[in-house]
């Protein structure tokens, strides 16, 4: 069954004249004939009772006629939907970044796009680098927001580095500042600390353990396991230190006191990550070039 053989079905039933059904189409009237009998001989069934100058519908031409209709106006729908989004009206974007990514980098860029596309609905999911590069590959996301280098390197995805961004200590003012006082804290100086420290599978969790074991000791956790908020809270209440991107650190307000890392410090590198094999929808590929030019 054919698009363009429903739409002469449904011209030659609203007319009642197989002639003035082919001008409405702007076809031949015997190529539409010809596209009626194949419908029919498809369907196994006549759509029409034919008789000089009066054409009726069969029964099974009016069982037809309501669910050709709809297919034709779910089409133009479709039509309309897909020129919406072309142009940027309608549609989505789904977003995966690491939850210290939502909370320092996200919001500016995602209210200025909001901004200048209102249609466009941004769906946004938060994880560790590891899962979103897995939800990637499945096709749940357009675009990830991940720390390079990646857990697993996948040539499926493409990745394009976005920032490289320091990492700063922060801890609650009514505590004692870490390293001695100092101006900026040493790694080495963590040992003397008890950390907050992030769950499992976090890239920030990684991060500083890693350099921890390199300054040769075993970080001390006085709480583990939470979320970037979590995080910040227990570092607010004096439960301890905790190593942060320097973006969240100015975004989170009252309450925190920032210590720089002494040089060379620790850094992690921001990669805005999508499918190699499949270009990211318009709106997705505007965010991107937002994203890239911030």
């Amino acid at each position: 069954m054919q698009f363009q053989q429903l739409q002469y079905f449904v011209a030659v039933a609203e007319a009642r004249h197989f002639t003035r059904a082919a001008e409405l189409v702007h076809v031949a009237q015997p190529s539409l004939s010809q596209q009626i009998k194949a419908l029919e001989r498809e369907l196994g069934a006549d759509l029409f009772q034919r008789a000089r100058g009066n054409i009726t519908l069969t029964d099974a031409g009016e069982a037809l006629l309501p669910l050709a209709r709809r297919i034709l106006a779910d089409t133009e729908t479709a039509r309309y939907e897909v020129q919406e989004l072309v142009q940027l009206r309608s549609g989505r974007v789904r977003l995966g970044a690491t939850p210290s990514l939502c909370t320092g980098l996200l919001p500016d860029v995602l209210r200025d796009f909001h901004d200048r596309y209102p249609g466009i609905r941004l769906l946004i999911e938060e994880g560790g680098s590891h899962d979103l590069v897995r939800e990637l590959a499945r096709g749940a996301l357009d675009l990830a927001l991940v720390v390079l280098p990646l857990p697993t390197p996948s040539p499926a995805l493409t990745t394009v580095e976005l920032l490289r961004e320091d990492l700063v200590v922060v801890s609650s003012p009514e505590a004692s500042k870490p390293g001695d006082g100092r101006r900026t804290v040493r790694i080495a100086d963590l040992e003397r600390e008890r950390l907050v420290m992030f769950r499992h599978g976090y890239d920030l969790r990684e991060l500083t353990v890693a350099a921890c074991r390199g300054e040769g000791f075993e970080p001390d956790f006085a709480v583990e396991g939470g979320e970037m908020d979590a995080v910040l809270g227990f570092v607010r209440a004096g439960l301890g230190v905790a190593v942060v991107p320097r973006m969240v650190a100015a975004r989170s307000g009252r309450g925190l006191r920032v210590t720089p890392l002494a040089r060379p410090g620790l850094h992690r590198t921001i990669a805005l990550a999508h499918r190699s094999d499949v270009a990211p929808p318009r709106a997705a590929r505007e965010l991107q070039r937002m994203l890239l030019e911030r």
